[in-house]
């Protein structure tokens, strides 16, 4: 102890700054090594750079298709879909007997049930031309899973001949109705009584329209059962396995909301041609920017082996040599991740000006897998030049 009982302290240019300044004058070096030659630099900012922008469009389209396959599950909001074992996507709903209704209702834990139908029509517009829609049919004593309203009264959709339209990017398909605009469905009157606005739009581009179940099953051709699904309202979280487990005793299937959207994207992942061609373009971009990162970042390493050949000879150690690489490695990883994302994230915006039904999202999801692929980018791309390191003389180095 020090006079005053105070303990010592550390003298300045001892062992733990000296170590200090130590590893920050390695990593100086490494990143003057780095960005001195702009052109190798320049060339793995762009090699990583284009791979990232790849795997993150191509991730974020089918993120975004498959945000729009399971809109109408999204939208409606029901934390439980009663439907036919077989039904794997929303759009291919196969129609449920009345009695499954009245069996659901029953369970102990449901709160409430109630019906619900999605269908496709055909609408002849103003203008004497047809549209393809997806009509969906609302319970007719609740509403439930209606959307937000921005013009009209959800009341007047129990009025004759009462639709909603859904204000989204379709909406010109339509050729832009406004409340009290007619057409024709089936040789039946329809009028739009409101607008609304859902959090996300179909997949395929075609309009949508809401109505009461019955006015639905009344206007649209339909087989002996008309009910597509059930949507079901637990008593609380607790309640939703036994619920389920009653569904399945009936010989139906009961998915919450979450699963079946996990339903949908498996359909689509699996069962299409979608989730192949996605995962086949994801590994391009992996070998694209691997092979060009991968071939710079060695042609940079043989041309500073001279200087690194220098450091060893000063004294260097293999692992601050392994720590140089690698910080040059991670250095360009981060900034090519960076202007990856940022270089998708534009082309996305200005695409989306351009053409609002646009399908593509950047999650983290994608970003996650982005990333992970530039970290084996610069680890097999770091790998190689530091066994090229690691090799060398110092007396080779002063002999040539």
């Amino acid at each position: 102890m020090c006079a005053g009982g105070r303990p010592p302290t550390a003298v300045s240019g001892g062992p733990p700054l000296e170590l200090g300044d130590r590893v920050r004058g390695i990593l100086k070096i490494a990143y003057k090594l780095l960005v001195n030659d702009r052109g190798k630099f320049t060339a793995l900012l762009v090699g990583i750079t284009f791979a990232v922008f790849l795997m993150i469009q191509v991730t974020s389209m089918f993120a975004g298709m498959m945000m729009k396959a399971s809109a109408t599950v999204s939208n409606t909001g029901a934390r439980i879909w009663v439907m036919d074992r077989a039904v794997n996507n929303v759009a291919s709903s196969i129609p449920l007997p009345d009695y499954v209704l009245d069996a659901v209702r029953s369970v102990p834990g449901v709160r409430y049930a109630v019906p619900f139908f999605s269908g496709g029509a055909l609408v002849r517009l103003p203008d004497g031309t047809y549209q393809a829609v997806t009509v969906i049919g609302l319970d007719d004593s609740s509403l439930y899973g209606r959307p937000m309203l921005t013009q009209g009264r959800i009341e007047d959709i129990y009025g004759e001949n009462g639709f909603i339209v859904v204000a989204d990017e379709e909406l010109p398909k339509l050729g832009n109705p406004k409340v009290g605009t007619e057409f024709e469905l089936n040789d039946h009157r329809g009028v739009i009584v409101g607008m609304a606005k859902v959090s996300a739009s179909g997949l395929f581009g075609i309009p949508t329209l809401y109505t009461t179940l019955s006015r639905a099953i009344q206007y649209i051709p339909s087989m002996r059962y008309t009910m597509s699904y059930v949507l079901v309202e637990p008593a609380s979280a607790a309640t939703i396995p036994r619920i389920k487990g009653a569904v399945e005793r009936l010989g139906y299937l009961a998915l919450t909301e979450h699963e079946f959207i996990d339903r949908i994207t498996t359909f689509y992942k699996y069962r299409t041609g979608m989730g192949m061609n996605i995962l086949i373009m994801t590994v391009i971009s992996f070998i694209v920017g691997l092979s060009i990162s991968g071939q710079t970042f060695y042609t940079f390493t043989l041309e500073n082996l001279d200087r690194f050949g220098a450091l060893k000879a000063m004294g260097a150690k293999r692992l601050e040599l392994v720590s140089m690489i690698l910080f040059q490695a991670g250095v360009t990883a981060v900034a090519g991740y960076g202007l990856g994302i940022g270089l998708c994230a534009l082309l996305i915006a200005l695409a989306k000006l351009r053409m609002p039904d646009y399908a593509s999202v950047i999650t983290f999801q994608n970003l996650g897998i982005a990333f992970g692929m530039v970290l084996v980018i610069a680890g097999i791309s770091s790998y190689i030049a530091v066994r090229k390191v690691l090799k060398i003389e110092p007396f080779e180095i002063f002999r040539s």
